[in-house]
């Protein structure tokens, strides 16, 4: 599970948006759920990745944002010997839902279906 503090001890300010931007921007890609998110390649890049905050809302416990992803993923050849097929990048878009916990900022984020 991601703990995102600055992002919540930011909310619900003005810089929120901001903040969570680059707490997530900074998180290693392997703790968001990228890879189940691919539409038109094979496997998530190591190249950084943008996030876009669609919205956020909260409740007692709970800040609830979308997101958007822009990320790359890559296009692998069959990676035979002799396979001349170079790795190819694609850009992919995936949209996620998250649920920071305001007391802890214990983060829960999963795949937003679109």
């Amino acid at each position: 599970m991601m703990h995102l503090p600055k992002s919540r001890d930011a909310w619900p300010s003005t810089h929120f948006k901001t903040t969570l931007k680059q707490e997530l921007e900074a998180a290693d890609a392997g703790q968001l759920p990228l890879q189940k998110g691919l539409a038109l390649s094979s496997y998530v890049s190591e190249e950084p990745f943008s996030v876009i905050v669609i919205s956020a809302t909260d409740d007692t416990t709970t800040i609830r944002v979308k997101a958007s992803i822009l990320y790359t993923g890559i296009i692998a050849g069959c990676s035979c010997a002799d396979d001349p097929t170079p790795l190819d990048t694609q850009t992919e878009y995936c949209e996620l839902q998250l649920e920071i916990d305001k007391l802890s900022a214990e983060t829960r984020i999963k795949l937003h279906a679109t």
